[in-house]
């Protein structure tokens, strides 16, 4: 049976833009290692946010992995809690907790205040903690501005509805209100408002200098209960490689090996080559490797096209081309996708299904040669969901 690799740029699909002569971004970036999996075989598209869900890329990596978000997504919270190594309760509510920045007319203008630095970052989040954690609530410092909060207590519901931040920037902060979308949940808001306000003053009177003025909780849930890898995939054994604790929360629900790489900073300047050599490493004992690389989606939401071409083009000949090079005549097959939209036009996530290109033993050529939303329409693979991408590429299902 074949062993297999996807390569995962998060972020990388785009909408066709006049400055770049109608092409998108993907289209226009100098991508020769994903071209050559493209015109050695086989491209079509896959739905990565099926409708009624977030539009986050929790719910599309879990669609890429074939696990279903619309029956099993647990929220981004409890996700990222378990790639911490946080124990949740029975009576726990974990939150994603963005570090942020709002103007002084209360208008959020940067999800990620900045992109934050780690060492700052973490230093905020444990400030918050002494200042305002207690038995029913508890920061936990994370990636940059990507962190946690949880509340303990049989009173707090995960029935609330919420903005995700980086689909917010530049909008009043009014306008974005936490909502219960139950009765029982009102107590829930009340107490994320008065923590937004709480944590609005801890971080006005620190001494610590940052961008970060205001905390954002989002994707509430409780503990996920995924079915293993190995389960779902007749006994083969998956592993996951990403800097962000979200990408690396699945890999733990499921069951996956999730490798360390040292310098993994889910940005433009994150350790590539050590992504590469944890990945080939990982193929030895692994049926599947799936190589997650976070920083095309952070140029998109910046708005920044010259930051997003150069991602595509990094992960493209620091990522792609190395690991297929290494294994070039081995018995692997490829896919290369993005797990969702972020055009820069709009610099926040669309649920327009993505184009993927595979190529190995598995797949013949279909007489596409370039790996692109437009060219990958016109592929033999056709439009695929669910589990089948994984599937296919191990072996355990046929064209």
């Amino acid at each position: 049976m074949p062993k297999a690799v996807i390569f995962l740029g998060d972020g990388m699909a785009d909408e066709p833009l006049p400055e770049l002569g109608g092409k998108t971004p993907l289209e226009y970036a100098d991508t020769p290692a994903m071209d050559g999996i493209a015109a050695a075989g086989m491209s079509g598209s896959f739905l990565t946010l099926p409708p009624g869900l977030p539009t986050s890329s929790d719910v599309a990596n879990m669609s890429v992995l074939g696990y279903y978000p619309e029956k099993n997504y647990p929220g981004r919270g409890p996700i990222e809690a378990v790639s911490r190594g946080i124990r949740l309760g029975p009576d726990d509510v974990a939150w994603r907790c963005n570090l942020v920045t709002v103007d002084e007319q209360g208008i959020l203008r940067d999800y990620s205040a900045r992109h934050i630095d780690n060492t700052v970052s973490a230093q905020l989040m444990n400030l918050l903690q002494e200042k305002l954690g207690s038995d029913k609530v508890s920061f936990y410092p994370g990636v940059s501005y990507r962190n946690l909060m949880v509340l303990h207590g049989r009173e707090f519901s995960d029935r609330v509805g919420y903005f995700k931040p980086d689909s917010s920037q530049d909008m009043p902060v009014t306008e974005l209100p936490w909502t219960a979308e139950v009765p029982g949940a009102a107590h829930t808001v009340e107490v994320l408002n008065q923590l937004f306000r709480d944590a609005r003053e801890v971080l006005a009177h620190t001494d610590i200098a940052s961008e970060a003025t205001d905390i954002w909780p989002w994707s509430p849930g409780r503990t996920p209960k995924l079915l293993s890898f190995e389960e779902r995939y007749e006994g083969r054994r998956g592993a996951i490689i990403s800097a962000v604790d979200v990408i690396r929360g699945i890999g733990r629900a499921s069951g996956m090996t999730v490798a360390e790489v040292p310098g993994a900073t889910g940005f433009l300047d994150t350790n590539y080559a050590g992504k590469v050599a944890a990945a080939l490493e990982m193929l030895k004992n692994h049926d599947l490797v799936y190589i997650h690389v976070e920083a095309v989606d952070e140029c998109s939401h910046m708005g920044k096209l010259d930051l997003k071409l150069q991602a595509i083009q990094a992960f493209d000949q620091q990522i792609v081309a190395p690991v297929m090079t290494a294994l070039k005549g081995e018995n692997v097959n490829f896919a290369v996708l993005p797990d969702h939209p972020v055009p820069i036009r709009l610099r926040k996530h669309t649920t327009t299904p993505v184009p993927v290109a595979v190529c190995g033993p598995s797949f013949p050529a279909d007489g596409v040669t370039f790996f692109g939303e437009n060219s990958a329409k016109n592929g033999r693979l056709g439009a695929r969901s669910g589990d089948e991408l994984v599937r296919l590429l191990l072996g355990l299902q046929k064209l």
